[in-house]
């Protein structure tokens, strides 16, 4: 590709068209420069090809070379698989485990001839540009690091934290009421115990999928310690339906069986409780106390055996909330 953008450069002192795409391979390495993150640089990436070659589809991802992992950053347009006739795919060689992947579908035969005419011009433009998609991913690799859970990929207990304390900070307050799902799996210790890290290492995982599965995008998920995970619902929904989602999260994972030893056919299946407090903004109460609050109603959940929910407005005299 260095030899394209070498050859493009020489050409373009004598060929009209071959200057005008290297300007713009220019102009899109500037515009790159000023993204924040790699998700931007992947808006930037699909703003040019849809300017110079009417692309209006495309699938930005990142290729794990280690451990044979793809993750989308951004897609865009109407699906389109690889194996259509009209489809293209460039690899963005970022010289790190983790490449770039672009794809796009043409439209119809002669926008596909149009955009193969110039393949020698985009593959220019990807190489160009490699120095800064490379950026983009060590600084999204370094963010991820200090504020991902290494097994789950959740956030963090000390990112969560930040993150609600800055939510709350800059709310406004346009929502009133923000839902506390803590939510601990049974006897995890037992899983430890029989098996060993790296079976409850899929149990965790499986629980973070269940989450994931079903709040939406404006929801924080965080692994605050062991088996505990910590659900803020701050989608504006009512305190019926954050009920309801923390009892389907409670199903929905009593449905899951996780492989232990494919060859005996040996599976497991768990179940988790779930505290539920609720925060109201002006109120006296802090996050931090509000999330205490959270775990004593999952103490009392277990309390009250598997698969339960506890709302911590719910709790009695008679309810034993010694947790030290």
């Amino acid at each position: 590709m260095k030899n394209k953008i070498l050859d493009l450069i020489k050409s373009s002192a004598s060929n009209e068209n071959d200057y005008k795409s290297l300007v713009s391979i220019f102009n899109l390495y500037d515009q790159l420069q000023y993204a924040t993150n790699i998700k931007q640089m992947a808006e930037d990436i699909f703003s040019w090809l849809n300017k110079e070659f009417n692309v209006d589809n495309l699938t930005f991802s990142l290729f794990d070379i280690n451990k044979n992992y793809k993750e989308k950053i951004y897609e865009k347009g109407e699906e389109f698989f690889l194996d259509d006739e009209l489809s293209h795919f460039f690899i963005i060689n970022t010289h790190t485990s983790l490449n770039a992947t672009v794809s796009f579908c043409a439209t119809s035969k002669v926008q596909f001839k149009m955009i193969e005419a110039k393949y020698d011009t985009i593959e220019a433009a990807f190489f160009q540009i490699s120095p800064i998609i490379q950026s983009g991913i060590l600084k999204k690799n370094f963010i991820e690091s200090s504020s991902l859970d290494s097994v789950t990929n959740v956030y963090n207990r000390n990112y969560l934290i930040e993150n609600l304390t800055t939510h709350l900070r800059l709310s406004n307050n346009t929502q009133s009421e923000i839902y506390f799902l803590m939510i601990g799996i049974d006897h995890f210790k037992a899983v430890i115990d029989e098996f060993d890290y790296d079976i409850g290492d899929k149990v965790l995982i499986e629980l973070a999928k269940i989450i994931h599965s079903n709040v939406n995008e404006f929801d924080m998920v965080g692994r605050l310690n062991g088996d505990e995970f910590l659900v803020s619902i701050l989608n504006n929904a009512s305190e019926y339906q954050a009920e309801e989602l923390a009892k389907k999260i409670i199903s929905d994972f009593a449905e899951v069986s996780i492989l232990i030893d494919e060859e005996k056919n040996q599976i497991l299946k768990k179940t988790i409780c779930i505290g539920f407090e609720v925060y109201r903004l002006n109120s006296d109460i802090t996050i931090t106390e509000c999330i205490k609050n959270a775990d004593i109603a999952l103490y009392e959940a277990k309390n009250k055996g598997r698969s339960q929910l506890f709302k911590f407005g719910d709790l009695s005299a008679e309810d034993t909330i010694d947790l030290f």
